[in-house]
């Protein structure tokens, strides 16, 4: 049987049916529909049951909502209200996990398998510029959107990735999800508020990854916790909520009573290192990573963060030295190795350089091509 050709004209016009149908599942319209009902509105309350905040929250499970930590501390119960159709509201069991640093909480709710549709965490940390967009519930206006892009992304120790966004943000949207344009969290809206501006900031999803299901508390366990807080840890909080801010010199003041009071702190330890090399105060913050690193020695992130004081010291030798010991620590941890070449380079080892390239390129390509970029080595 002959074979039957189709027209070219026919192939073209096909070709563009088919682009057509795949750029229409993209628009930002068709993405909120699609990632709506996963998102909750939150109201808690206190002990004489009137109301104390309302937030916002997403289900990343059936049955599990993430919202902010400081959306329900203190609360007595709290409730979740769907906004998919008309809505329908379900009383929260209690708390599954809780993350302080993060300001992250896992939320168990007793809902029908119908409801709550699950939201897919993205694997891949966003690009400054990116576009993004945001639901939630500011000032109770239930399943509102915004959109933006981002504008920076940091790292802060022992918390991981803050990413800030342009996407107006008001009261009422924290917990909110930040989605990408594949429909993807990438991470979740934290109010902080400096000189009576909000600061619009995300903690990374790679945190939210973290939050897994444990026994149920209720919420009057965590509000006992928070009366019975020493002074240190009372004081390294303080010195977190600066550090979200950037206000490095503030947080700075708060980590160093904090040491002072509990000298065995080793992550209170390292943020004083991080915030004395934000001020260009690099002999300082070698000196207290060592403490660090004295207390934690098995610690790969104590270790990277000592060669990067010795490198911005321009002390080459001993930043390689710090970070081998780190690569040594966790083979697996691409950052190391883009430290260990990155280094190689500058100091002009650079066949040692390649080496680590190399083995950073089979660990993770992005930050393979940021090396390149960052080396002029394109």
């Amino acid at each position: 049987m002959k074979r039957r050709v189709l027209p070219q004209l026919l192939l073209i016009a096909l070709a563009f049916v088919t682009a057509g149908k795949s750029s229409a599942q993209d628009t930002l319209p068709e993405l909120v529909k699609r990632v709506k009902p996963a998102i909750v509105a939150i109201v808690t309350y206190d002990a004489n049951d009137d109301p104390l905040l309302t937030g916002s929250g997403f289900f990343i499970r059936p049955g599990q909502v993430v919202t902010n930590l400081h959306v329900v501390r203190g609360a007595r119960r709290c409730e979740i209200k769907t906004l998919d159709g008309k809505g329908r509201v379900y009383p929260v069991a209690g708390l599954l996990a809780v993350d302080e640093d993060g300001d992250l909480a896992l939320l168990g709710v007793d809902v029908p398998l119908t409801r709550g549709r699950s939201s897919e965490l993205a694997t891949v940390l966003p690009e400054e510029g990116e576009k993004i967009f945001v639901i939630g519930n500011p000032l109770k206006l239930e399943g509102s959107v915004t959109d933006g892009i981002v504008s920076a992304v940091r790292e802060l120790p022992n918390i991981g990735k803050i990413i800030q966004i342009t996407a107006p943000i008001s009261h009422g949207n924290s917990g909110s999800p930040v989605y990408n344009l594949k429909g993807q969290v990438i991470g979740v809206v934290t109010i902080k508020v400096t000189n009576g501006q909000n600061i619009n900031l995300a903690i990374g999803a790679d945190r939210v990854r973290q939050l897994h299901p444990g026994k149920r508390k209720m919420f009057t366990e965590i509000a006992a916790r928070d009366r019975t807080a020493d002074i240190a840890e009372s004081l390294y909080k303080n010195g977190l909520d600066s550090l979200w801010l950037g206000n490095f010199d503030s947080a700075v003041g708060y980590f160093e009573n904090a040491v002072n009071n509990d000298p065995s702190r080793a992550d209170a330890w390292v943020q004083v290192g991080y915030c004395k090399v934000k001020q260009g105060k690099s002999a300082e913050a070698i000196k207290a990573y060592q403490q660090a690193m004295q207390l934690n020695p098995e610690s790969d992130e104590v270790r990277n963060r000592l060669g990067d004081a010795y490198y911005y010291s321009g002390r080459y030798a001993e930043a390689i030295a710090a970070y081998k010991e780190a690569v040594r620590l966790r083979p697996q941890a691409a950052d190391g190795y883009y430290n260990l070449a990155l280094v190689y380079f500058e100091s002009g080892d650079k066949a040692q350089g390649v080496l680590a390239a190399k083995t950073l390129q089979q660990l993770d390509e992005k930050l393979y091509a940021q090396l390149l970029r960052e080396t002029g080595r394109e």
